[in-house]
C-alpha cells in the first residue's frame, strides 16, 4: 500500500516556494538527471504512412507525452512522436512509438510506430493530426487498454484501443459513442490499483471510473473499459470534479495525468495544471505546466477529500523549459511500478521524454 514519505531534497529555483506535502501525497519523485531526456527525436527512422502513401520521418521533430506499463519485469513506454509534416504545435502528424526498458531509465526503441493513422474506420478522426497522448492500464485477465487522443486538426476526442501483447493494437473508436456527441475530450485516466508491478483497472461501486478532460476534469464510468458514460447534470452538461484555482499553479486549466491509483486514503490522481499569465502563481513562469495531486473519496470518486496547495513537480531543468512549448512543461502522463520503485514519465516542453523516480514506495 502506498504511503507518502517526503524528503525535501528538491533542487529548487529560488523563486519557487512549496508548502509541506499532505500525508496522503506520493513522492518525492527525483529526476534522473544523468539520463534525462530519456527519449529524444531522431531523424533516421522512417515509416511508410498508409494514409499519405509515402515514407515519413515519423519521430524526427518531437517525442513526448508518454504512457507506461510494466510487463514481465520490463517497462513498456508509449511515446507520442511527431513527424516533420507540418509546422507548429498541433500541426504535425503524431504516431505512437514503443520503447522497452529493464531498469525504467534506459530504453531500446522500436523503429516503427505501433499506433498511427491508417486506412481504417478511424482515419477521418485521426488524420492529419494523428494519435496522441496515451494512457495504458491492464485488466484482471491481462488485456491492455489504451486511452488516447484522436486528432484530425478539427476536434480532439478520446479513442480506445486494446492489446494482448502491447505490440498489436485493435482500435475501438470514440470512447463516448452513443453517450454524447463527438466533443473535445482528452486525457483518459482510468482508476487502477497497484498490485506488484501491475496497474490493474479496478471497479468502484461496481463500475470502472475514468477522469478526463482539458480545462476542467470530468468523470465517466464503464462496464467494459471500452464504452464510457460521462456523468452529466440534468441539463446534460458534463459534471466537473476538479477545476482551476486563482493564484495557483493550476489557474489556467487542469488535465488528468497518469492512471489514478487507489490507496487506503482514497483515490490519488496526479494531474497537470497550467499556470495563468494574469491570475496565476507568480513564482512559476506564465503558461508553464506543472504537476499536482488530488485525493478523491474511495466510496465516491467524484468527491474531493483533499488537494495539494502547491505543485509537486514543475519545470526547472533546461530540458523542461526549452523546446517546442516555450512556456515550459513537465507534462506528467506515465506511471510504472518496477521492483519496488515507482517511475513517473513526462513530456518535457512538448519535445522529449523525462523520467523521475520514487524509491521504496511500497
Amino acid at each position: 500500500m502506498i504511503r507518502a514519505f517526503y524528503l525535501f531534497v528538491y533542487i529548487l529555483l529560488p523563486i519557487v516556494a512549496f508548502t509541506a506535502p499532505k500525508d496522503w501525497e506520493i513522492g518525492p519523485f527525483i529526476r534522473e538527471d544523468n539520463s534525462n531526456p530519456i527519449i529524444n527525436p531522431i531523424s533516421h527512422t522512417t515509416f511508410f504512412c498508409p494514409v499519405q502513401q509515402a515514407e515519413v520521418h515519423w519521430e524526427s521533430d518531437h517525442t513526448f507525452n508518454p504512457a507506461a506499463i510494466t510487463r514481465d519485469g520490463k517497462v513498456y513506454l508509449f511515446y507520442r512522436a511527431e513527424d516533420n509534416y507540418g509546422n507548429g504545435i498541433g500541426m504535425h502528424t503524431s504516431r505512437l512509438g514503443l520503447a522497452i526498458s529493464q531498469d525504467g531509465v534506459h530504453f531500446i526503441r522500436g523503429d516503427k510506430p505501433i499506433l498511427y493513422p491508417d486506412q481504417d474506420s478511424q482515419k477521418q478522426y485521426e488524420f492529419p493530426g494523428g494519435c496522441e497522448d496515451p494512457r495504458v492500464v491492464e485488466t484482471e485477465d491481462g488485456t491492455y487498454v489504451m486511452m488516447y487522443t484522436q486528432w484530425n486538426r478539427q476536434v480532439a476526442v478520446l479513442g480506445v484501443a486494446t492489446s494482448k501483447d502491447l505490440i498489436s493494437w485493435e482500435k475501438h473508436g470514440y470512447a463516448f459513442e452513443g453517450n454524447m456527441k463527438r466533443k473535445w475530450s482528452k486525457a483518459g485516466s482510468v482508476v487502477c490499483r497497484i498490485e506488484g508491478d501491475r496497474l490493474i483497472a479496478t471497479k468502484v461501486n461496481g463500475k470502472y471510473w475514468m477522469y478526463f478532460g482539458e480545462g476542467n476534469i470530468n468523470v465517466a464510468t464503464s462496464d467494459d473499459l471500452i464504452s464510457w458514460n460521462p456523468l452529466q447534470d440534468t441539463d446534460r452538461m458534463l459534471i466537473s470534479v476538479l477545476t482551476p484555482r486563482k493564484g495557483k499553479f493550476d489557474s489556467a486549466l487542469v488535465e488528468p495525468g497518469p492512471p489514478a491509483i487507489t490507496t487506503r486514503d482514497g483515490i490519488i490522481l496526479l494531474y497537470n495544471g497550467k499556470n495563468s499569465s494574469r491570475k496565476g502563481d507568480k513564482g512559476i513562469p506564465p503558461a508553464a505546466y506543472s504537476g499536482g495531486q488530488v485525493l478523491f473519496d474511495l466510496a465516491d470518486p467524484t468527491k474531493i477529500v483533499s488537494r495539494c496547495e502547491e505543485c509537486f513537480f514543475t519545470p526547472m531543468r533546461a530540458y523542461e523549459r526549452k523546446g517546442q512549448y516555450l512556456g515550459g512543461t513537465v507534462f506528467i502522463q506515465g506511471l510504472a511500478p518496477l521492483n519496488g520503485d515507482l517511475f513517473l514519465y513526462y513530456g518535457t516542453a512538448d519535445s522529449s521524454v523525462g523520467v523521475a523516480k520514487m524509491s521504496c514506495f511500497r
